[in-house]
């Protein structure tokens, strides 16, 4: 009898394969090294494919449906509730297997090359923008251990730096100010690697036609959009907008009961660098909305007189998802109300 329904446990080297035929009955719950898993999957007939959605999980997925198969990707936490014993990797093939069949079970899109590249490209650029915090943090402290306190703002450090190198009455040894000079190239070094990766964003966003349409939004720029853009991948795999903000987690947490709704503070969940950069986006139109006169700038402003800011930009955030899925569901211009 043929396998119809597969769930693959994937890790670095051995993976746990489990099968099943159509009425459910196992046929096999074994274990393949990688370099068995093409072959394995290329001589069997195309079926559903079931995998949690981790590491190397797209990069299968590609590979298998390349193959005729159907692949499917859940989120982990969907498939923990079906495993039935101690965890090991047999349970958790045999999770995966059971799980992906559900008819109500909610599927992680899986994202071509190209929307890996841009993912990576924003992944290694936010890598950066740590280091570079984090260097700049500790140039403020060692300085301030000698008495030199520079102002706010990770600018500062860089205009400051020279004079405080140059300035021979701060009584800094002469120790100091070699390793103080080390770490002022290494910050300029991260200050030009994160102007080229913004440079490269910049190109990504230009040569998108859904980036740049999107990107006209107020509060989306070329980093959020092109973000979105490779993150979501086809918009039509949420119901509504309601669903793709949920999604982000922009929406209120429930702890419901009794018929009685209790809503609390928002869900979190999906992606935190997207919603990250919503909530940024919302902030700094927030702090013009009192001078405008447009329909979301109207609202925005009454919010404000009843709302605190971080409540109000949570909720710009929420509409701004909203009005991505609509364009792009919908292949249509942003055109403000006014």
């Amino acid at each position: 009898m043929k396998a119809t329904t597969i769930g693959i446990d994937l890790a670095k080297e051995v993976f746990q394969v489990h099968g099943v035929d159509e009425h459910g009955k196992r046929l096999f719950n074994k274990q393949l090294k990688r370099s068995q898993i093409a072959s394995f999957f290329a001589n069997i007939p195309p079926c559903l494919i079931g995998m949690e959605a981790c590491a190397s999980s797209h990069y299968w997925a590609s590979t298998l449906m390349s193959l005729g198969h159907t692949v499917k990707l859940m989120a982990p936490q969907f498939v923990k509730p079906y495993v039935k014993t101690n965890k090991h990797d047999a349970a958790d093939a045999e999770a995966i297997c059971e799980a992906v069949t559900r008819p109500n079970m909610r599927f992680v899109p899986v994202k071509s090359p190209e929307q890996q590249a841009v993912l990576a490209l924003h992944r290694i650029r936010q890598g950066f923008i740590k280091q570079r915090t984090a260097q700049a943090n500790q140039i403020r402290g060692l300085l301030g251990e000698f008495g030199i306190i520079i102002p706010q703002g990770i600018t500062q450090i860089l205009r400051k730096l020279p004079d405080i190198l140059e300035d021979t009455d701060n009584r800094l040894p002469a120790l100091f100010r070699q390793q103080l000079s080390l770490l002022q190239d290494y910050l300029d070094h991260l200050f030009k690697i994160t102007a080229t990766l913004d440079k490269q964003i910049e190109q990504c966003h230009q040569q998108n036609a859904l980036c740049q349409c999107i990107g006209k939004i107020p509060g989306i720029g070329p980093i959020t959009a092109s973000a979105l853009v490779a993150t979501i991948g086809n918009a039509n795999n949420f119901e509504n907008g309601r669903q793709l903000a949920a999604w982000l987690g922009l929406v209120p947490r429930q702890h419901s009961s009794g018929g009685k709704q209790t809503l609390l503070g928002i869900s979190k969940r999906g992606d935190t660098y997207l919603r990250t950069l919503l909530i940024h986006g919302a902030r700094a139109v927030l702090q013009s909305v009192r001078r405008k006169h447009d329909v979301v700038s109207c609202w925005a402003s009454r919010l404000l007189e009843r709302r605190n800011s971080n409540i109000a930009a949570v909720a710009l955030a929420n509409k701004n998802a909203r009005t991505v899925w609509a364009l792009l569901t919908k292949n249509q211009e942003y055109c403000p109300r006014q």
